[in-house]
């Protein structure tokens, strides 16, 4: 009874797990992957030139494989010292977007952030100074309304050129907010479209009293980072604020970046009005900023938008 009994269960469970296909088991071991591809085992490396090493530490007096590691490590470190302080250490190369200052300037520094105060400072070479532009003697004799009438006449024959003149305390709000700022986008509105375009903007102190502004699409900057090349650039130079009151700005648009003239201008105006701000006046863009500048996720596009359609 007992023998037909066993022999009726193994039919049964013969035909089941025939109809559930094999039984596969999984005793594979879960290995990190990455650490396999960019960590390789010393050891093995060692164990495959062992011979052509102790060759090697024979050749130069050694007793040992170790002393040969020691001997290089002690070469290596010294040549390294000395390449860079020798007096041929080699000099890191400088991003074509210079960084962001390391601390913000007292504003009662801002006020004096002209030649008179650091002159002795060199103007770093092919950047263009009021002095390339104007004779500072003589424009200094010349009372602020004949020098803006110069200033613009100055730039009125070129077509891609940007001209402005800023009064002192809005220049001095701008360079404030900039120390503390010197990244941001704005928006471009496109007629006949919904959305707007996103420019990325950086200031860069060069000189005493030039600041540069770069203006580049956000995208190309997302996409070539450092290499990408700005559409627009303005100079907004200091040089006669302390006798005249007034700051002159100039710019030049590159010619096929997909940015007109009147692009460039509306961009400028929305950097003037974001940045000459009050400590407590239009606090939406001044939040904005903050936001932006510390990568938070509450930054919002539409936020940006809307703060700059205020502006018309």
């Amino acid at each position: 009874m007992f023998a037909r009994r066993s022999c009726a269960f193994s039919e049964i469970y013969r035909r089941c797990t025939a109809q559930l296909g094999p039984v596969q088991r999984r005793w594979a071991q879960v290995e990190d992957v990455r650490f396999l591809v960019t960590h390789p085992r010393t050891d093995r490396i060692a164990e495959k030139y062992r011979d052509k090493l102790q060759r090697k530490a024979r050749e130069e007096g050694l007793q040992s494989v170790d002393e040969l590691k020691a001997a290089y490590k002690e070469r290596t470190g010294d040549r390294n010292a000395a390449a860079t302080t020798g007096p041929h250490a080699i000099e890191q190369p400088t991003s074509p977007f210079p960084l962001p200052p390391s601390a913000p300037v007292p504003s009662g520094q801002v006020a004096n952030y002209t030649s008179s105060s650091t002159s002795r400072l060199p103007t770093p070479p092919g950047l263009k100074t009021l002095s390339s532009y104007l004779d500072l003697n003589k424009t200094r004799a010349l009372p602020p309304k004949e020098i803006e009438y110069v200033w613009r006449l100055r730039h009125a024959a070129s077509p891609t050129s940007l001209c402005a003149i800023l009064p002192s305390g809005t220049y001095t709000r701008i360079i404030q907010t900039a120390r503390k700022y010197p990244h941001f986008i704005l928006p471009l509105p496109r007629k006949g479209s919904a959305g707007a375009e996103i420019h990325f903007l950086q200031f860069s102190f060069a000189a005493p009293d030039t600041v540069t502004v770069m203006f580049t699409h956000l995208a190309e900057y997302k996409l070539r980072g450092e290499f990408s090349q700005p559409h627009t650039t303005i100079t907004m130079h200091a040089e006669l604020m302390q006798d005249k009151g007034l700051v002159l700005m100039q710019g030049q648009v590159v010619d096929g970046r997909g940015v007109t003239v009147e692009d460039a201008r509306w961009l400028v105006l929305c950097l003037q009005k974001f940045y000459s701000i009050d400590s407590g006046d239009h606090y939406g863009r001044a939040k904005l900023l903050q936001l932006f500048s510390k990568g938070d996720g509450a930054f919002k596009i539409e936020e940006l938008v809307e703060e700059a359609e205020k502006i018309v």
